[in-house]
């Protein structure tokens, strides 16, 4: 782990003066800020980093197999007249649940602000736990009737409601654990423990394709993985209780109560929306390539089920790699350089790249497409963590990023299976996603383009 590190931030050691000026008033504004962590050892930071990301991998595991075995669910949970109506029920109810992360990060955000990183990510396990384990136990609808698609609906509203903070807290505790001119690299594994989530629960959907008759998997072998995360969460536990709290958080003086944060955020809200746009790019990006790729390779494609899970398996691993790249690259050379160019090469191939795929569907060809997406996903969200911990106001750090990033997911990424699904359906074009894709691209252009603006107009006037 230490040489990986050593390897990836290789070049922010040596930083170049022809970043500009305001690159080094970034650098000197980041060394105050964390000077109070400079206490801790490389071995601390990364077991702090393991920690508190162990509750990510939970919340990421749990939405990828839902979407998944979405298939699954829908025969098991929400049976219609029409497997397309079946199937659109079963992402509703998956979107249903992002709906309630904006709620859940102001809510829970603003007690992180308050109480602190450590008491505040334990509560948000402790919601995330209890909507995992309320999935894994409900009986089919055959045997409940109508309380089987209402008691999905509650559990993904509790996992939507405590995942709008977890992703926030686990940012800005990473990046206020960050050495100086490091941060990018110290936040991108928030984002990294979510790609081993997604290659656990790959490989295990693999295996069990290989072990279990498809009819087996459809009646209830599909909540096995399900049931594995529900016994980790006595281990991802004992990991969140031994986290420490950040010296950053400990050495302010004055936290704002409750309704100080509301109004803090209220007064920021030209900021909060352009985070949310910002955040647009990579929450769509994301949920394309992972979430809903396994069920367009099956259902759109015709691949086989074991094709579509090894190719989302291999973008997870592509994923993990460009992630800590793009952070690192972005503290070397500026956050807006490495988002502007992703966010153009998106415009320019998410569309075509599609279309080369839906015209030759093949392994490979589905294999090509979406590494090609993964790493303009890894490198821009690279640089997006750490450039949304830095323009927002330090006390109310956590509600803003999770409110920002809440309500992209609930705008964009979250719906991301049910608009590609119904592009696809309504327009019969197979390639109609990457419109989405090019869409959320756009956005995070002009968020991007307007918020280094502000910055810059900020610190000119600062001066």
């Amino acid at each position: 782990m230490d040489a990986f590190i050593t390897l990836i931030s290789f070049p922010v050691l040596f930083q170049s003066s022809a970043t500009g000026a305001r690159q080094r008033v970034d650098n000197k504004l980041e060394t105050c800020m964390h000077s109070t962590t400079s206490l801790m050892s490389t071995r601390d930071r990364i077991g702090a980093i393991l920690r508190v990301t162990s509750g990510n991998f939970l919340e990421q595991f749990d939405f990828f197999l839902f979407g998944f075995y979405a298939t699954y669910i829908a025969h098991t949970f929400f049976p219609a007249s029409s497997e397309f109506a079946s199937l659109m029920m079963t992402f509703a109810v998956f979107g249903a649940g992002f709906l309630m992360r904006p709620i859940g990060a102001i809510v829970l955000g603003a007690y992180i602000d308050k109480v602190g990183r450590r008491k505040g990510l334990i509560v948000t396990l402790s919601i995330m736990a209890t909507g995992t384990f309320l999935i894994v136990l409900i009986p089919s609808y055959q045997t409940i009737g109508l309380w089987a698609p209402l008691l999905v609906l509650i559990g993904r509203l509790l996992q939507g409601f405590s995942a709008g903070a977890e992703l926030g807290g686990v940012s800005v505790y990473l990046a206020e654990i960050a050495t100086p001119g490091r941060k990018g690299f110290y936040t991108s594994w928030q984002s990294g423990s979510q790609q081993v989530a997604i290659m656990v629960a790959a490989a295990m959907g693999f295996a069990l394709n290989a072990v279990l008759e498809p009819s087996v998997i459809s009646d209830w072998g599909w909540r096995i993985p399900f049931l594995f995360g529900c016994l980790i969460v006595p281990f991802i536990f004992i990991l969140r209780r031994k986290l420490e709290e950040t010296q950053e958080f400990t050495a302010r003086r004055h936290h704002l109560a409750m309704r100080q944060v509301f109004a803090t955020l209220l007064a920021n809200w030209q900021v909060v929306i352009a985070g949310m746009m910002m955040v647009a790019m990579t929450t769509t990006a994301f949920y394309l390539i992972t979430v809903y790729a396994p069920t367009f390779g099956k259902k759109v494609l015709m691949l086989s089920a074991s094709d579509s899970l090894l190719v989302t398996l291999l973008v997870a691993i592509s994923n993990f790699f460009w992630l800590p790249v793009g952070g690192a690259l972005s503290d070397r050379f500026g956050r807006r350089s490495v988002l502007i160019a992703m966010t153009l090469l998106a415009l320019a191939t998410a569309w075509p790249a599609l279309t080369m795929l839906a015209n030759a569907p093949s392994f490979l060809m589905m294999l090509s497409v979406l590494l090609w997406l993964s790493f303009i996903y890894g490198m821009y969200n690279g640089a997006m963590i750490p450039a949304l911990t830095e323009i927002m106001p330090a006390e109310v750090r956590v509600a803003g990023f999770s409110l920002a990033y809440s309500l992209a997911t609930a705008v964009f990424g979250g719906f991301t299976p049910v608009i590609s699904t119904a592009l696809i359906e309504y327009t019969g074009d197979k390639a109609s996603p990457g419109y989405w894709m090019s869409f959320a691209a756009i956005c995070g252009l002009l968020a991007t383009c307007y918020l280094y603006r502000r910055r810059a107009v900020a610190l000119q006037t600062a001066r």
